[in-house]
């Protein structure tokens, strides 16, 4: 220790890093618990924007073969006219396809199916490669032999209609025999989502089925191959050229390098949401951080008074232990970036059939960097306070006590340096996040989490401070045990709380959507809902429906397709649009025109137009949606409906009953402003007293007497709703539960460093006379009622939060689930009692003369 003695110079930070490196021989001891919570937040960080980038990357260089060529011209209830046709064919290669919905029915009328229908010429697919089973060319699969055109279809629906290759159904007023199983279909991602399962044929076969008529929902594609070499310069240059050449065209166009852009928003909401949850789980890492520096310094009091002794300064005993931190700290990061490596690569193996992951894997060093960045930050954050703790203790106080507890604030400055590393890793949270709001909401609900849990954990102390004498000896050493200086009350409640009011908020969530889903939805919601009947066909349709449900309630609405191109006139890709008000402007909306308010429906403001009306064109719009889109009475909207672009004045707001699943638009206009426009109608039948033999009977009425109507059972649509909800908070509370398992590190890192104390607890009682069997009965019960506390803690947090999703974001009814309220209790008990008695059971052994001798 002469190296440091007061009649040398002042030591160096190169001493201080050779003490450092040689007190590290003695190994990890108390730093395991260290180094798995900055591993696993970091893996979690890294690993979840990895696999994000790679789906990004998979995108980009697949976007050819996802969007079906180099761009891609859709437009809504019309095909392009013969200038419209010109211009694209001047371009490059082009191949024709047109989407919807349909019903695929039995010859003999016993059963149907809903179906999605794509229908494509012989140049499909420009990129990529249409798989088969058993593999045909586009003849063999498609055309007509027999008197059937040939269709491909997905495996679900043989299974749903009980058929086999070669069976024959009808779809509209042609018939189709069923001849090969699709097992690839390259452009299926970017043509979004469906309910039900595919049904591929010709052009000629839809034209054949006669399902394409004024006013239909058919969406129509022109995918375009340019030629060799062109740049996503050329693509940008054709889409400028055709908005101004054809500005009312009304089509959506894309590029390559945006081929899927609804699933690169979601998977880029969904990385943000599991980087929140990995940022989660390092923050509680954090308080694992705290606990093993504390106790690690702890342990250390004698080496850190005799540095004192010697007349090392504060500052080199910082440095020391500082030094020791931050390799410990990269040894964790470093471990947590091996993981995070390897996942995207896990990722495209598991995933490669569902997700276009690019290479089947790939290596992202900016978010490996960005995952090291907030693993050494919480480090660096959380490992402050205790040593500048450390470094304020007098050395006469190291060698008097036991050691240091966590008296008071340490000096001004280490407690600024906290929060400024805290204020950075939030500010960097907030700023390369997808949605700052929720970012920002993130941070803040985390913040008061822990001033809250701060807060339980000394009500609990408090409480159990006051708590009446008890008879019972290891009652009372339960209760001592939890207000006493350096109890593990704060560091239990802290590192279990909040991953377990996390979970709690999830599975609320997810226990009240199944439950609408499932339960309540159904019985508010309409039985069917039938789309594309014609106008000349809606009184005999009424009539039908009347006869099939003489019980039911119809309604009926006008419907067409229209797309928001402006307000106010200035085009809407001119404008910043708030995220919560995005979806309204993201393709084709359903739109209808009525002379009165519909049902589902009240004015907030404005007045409903004359049934006579005949000025200019008005609009209701939706209220809510009005007011993410920052829309006011009298304000513009324009829309582009069958290549004409429609402007009306706002007229009034509604509130819509969304949840109710009835016929609900957000733009209802004035019945002159659609005067002679082709257009089809919705219906829905509503019948709570209908058995499912009823409805199977009205589905095989109205299919045979109208082809063409597409019919959606509502049961049928929240089944699969119900499915992917479920699917859906599977991987989310899977991803949560790494949140857990940081709780769950972090508790048994207390724990462990509050064996020191126990011991010498269990020895003078010991001494003192108290039993083995005593001591377990204490400490059982000590972590029972901290288990108990976080339990209720969490029940109330999580459930508040999941009260506020639930009704305030969905605006749907919320629901206490006992189930839910069992399982937290149950496994706060376990984990608390679990490890608790696993960490002090060993300690009870201990002989009192070694222990007594170093009192």
């Amino acid at each position: 220790m002469s190296e440091i003695s007061p009649a040398r110079a002042s030591p160096s930070l190169k001493l201080a890093l050779r003490f450092a490196l040689r007190e590290m021989r003695g190994g990890l001891s108390g730093f395991y618990i260290f180094l798995a919570c900055i591993a696993l937040g970091v893996a979690a960080i890294g690993g979840v924007n990895s696999v994000a980038n790679s789906v990004t990357a998979g995108i980009s260089t697949q976007g050819q073969s996802i969007l079906g060529g180099d761009i891609r011209f859709q437009l809504n209830q019309r095909e392009v006219d013969p200038d419209e046709r010109a211009f694209l064919d001047s371009k490059g290669r082009v191949a024709v396809s047109a989407n919807m919905r349909s019903m695929a029915r039995l010859a003999d009328g016993s059963d149907q199916s809903l179906v999605e229908v794509k229908a494509v010429d012989n140049a499909y697919p420009l990129y990529g490669a249409l798989q088969t089973t058993p593999a045909l060319d586009h003849q063999a699969l498609f055309a007509e032999k027999d008197g059937a055109y040939g269709a491909a279809i997905a495996q679900i629906f043989l299974d749903r209609l009980n058929l086999k290759l070669g069976d024959r159904v009808l779809l509209g007023t042609a018939t189709f025999e069923l001849r090969s199983v699709i097992s690839n279909e390259p452009d299926l991602l970017s043509d979004g989502f469906g309910f039900a399962p595919r049904f591929m044929v010709s052009l000629e076969g839809l034209g054949a089925a006669g399902l394409i008529q004024p006013g239909s929902l058919v969406d129509h594609s022109y995918k375009i191959a340019l030629p060799a070499g062109e740049t996503d310069a050329a693509i940008t240059a054709i889409r400028d050229e055709a908005q101004k050449q054809f500005p009312q065209a009304g089509w959506t166009i894309r590029g390559r390098n945006n081929a899927a852009p609804s699933l690169s928003a979601n998977i880029e909401r969904f990385s943000q949401f599991l980087t929140l949850v990995g940022l989660t789980s390092l923050i509680v890492g954090g308080v694992g951080v705290a606990n093993a520096v504390r106790s690690y310094l702890d342990a250390k009091r004698g080496v850190i008074a005799t540095f004192k002794s010697l007349g090392a300064p504060g500052w080199f005993v910082i440095a020391v232990y500082l030094i020791q931190i931050v390799i410990m700290a990269l040894a964790g990061i470093l471990i947590g970036l091996v993981v995070a490596a390897l996942i995207p690569y896990a990722a495209g193996y598991a995933l490669q059939s569902v997700l276009p992951i690019a290479s089947k894997g790939g290596f992202y060093p900016g978010a490996l960097l960005w995952a090291a960045l907030f693993g050494l930050l919480t480090t660096l954050a959380f490992a402050i306070l205790p040593l500048g703790r450390a470094r304020d203790v007098p050395a006469t106080a190291l060698f008097r006590e036991q050691g240091f507890e966590q008296r008071g604030w340490p000096k001004p400055i280490y407690v600024v340096v906290a929060v400024v590393l805290i204020a950075i890793l939030c500010l960097l949270a907030v700023i390369f996040a997808y949605d700052r709001r929720i970012a920002m909401v993130f941070v803040g609900a985390v913040a008061f989490s822990f001033v809250v849990l701060r807060a339980v954990s000394g009500l609990v102390q408090w409480l159990a401070r006051r708590a009446p004498r008890v008879r019972s000896t290891a009652l009372r050493l339960a209760f001592g045990n939890i207000h006493r200086p350096g109890a593990l009350t704060p560091s239990v409640v802290l590192s279990l709380g909040l991953g377990l009011t996390l979970l709690v908020a999830l599975a609320l969530i997810d226990g009240s959507l199944r439950q609408q889903l499932a339960g309540n939805l159904p019985e508010r919601a309409p039985n069917f809902f039938f789309v594309d009947i014609q106008s000349k066909q809606v009184d005999q349709f009424t009539s039908l429906l009347q006869n099939a449900a003489p019980n039911g309630k119809i309604v009926s609405a006008p419907m067409l397709r229209g797309r928001i191109v402006a307000f106010n006139g200035t085009d809407i890709t001119k404008l910043t649009i708030p995220p919560e008000g995005a979806w309204v402007l993201r393709g084709d909306r359903g739109i209808t025109y009525a002379k009165t308010v519909p049902e589902n429906s009240t004015l907030t403001q404005g007045s409903w137009w004359p049934a006579d009306y005949s000025g200019e064109p008005l609009v209701s719009f939706s209220a809510e949606e009005a007011g993410n889109l920052d829309l006011k009475i009298g304000d513009t909207v324009t829309v582009n409906v069958l290549g004409r672009n429609i402007t009306a004045r706002i007229a009034n707001f509604r509130q819509l009953q969304w949840e109710s699943l009835a016929i609900n638009f957000v733009m209802v206009f004035s019945p002159n402003t659609f005067t002679g426009a082709p257009h089809a109608w919705l219906a829905t039948l509503t019948d709570p007293a209908a058995t499912s033999q009823q409805e199977a009977t009205v589905m095989r009425d109205v299919t045979r007497a109208f082809p063409a109507v597409t019919t959606v059972r509502v049961k049928d649509a929240i089944t699969i709703a119900n499915e992917l909800v479920g699917q859906l908070a599977v991987a989310i509370r899977a991803a949560a539960s790494v949140a857990l398992i940081a709780s769950i590190l972090v508790l048994g890192g207390a724990l462990a460093a509050g064996n020191r104390a126990r011991v010498h607890d269990a020895v003078v009682l010991k001494t003192l006379g108290a039993t083995r069997r005593t001591l377990i009965k204490a400490f059982t019960l000590e972590y029972m009622l901290l288990g108990l506390s976080t339990a209720i803690f969490a029940l109330l947090a999580g459930g508040v939060a999941a009260w506020y999703v639930i009704v305030r974001v969905m605006t749907l009814p919320a629901s206490f689930q006992p189930e839910v309220a069992m399982m937290t209790v149950i496994i706060a008990l376990v984990l608390t009692i679990g490890f608790g008695l696993a960490g002090t059971w060993r300690i009870l052994g201990q002989k009192a003369a070694p222990i007594l001798r170093n009192l």
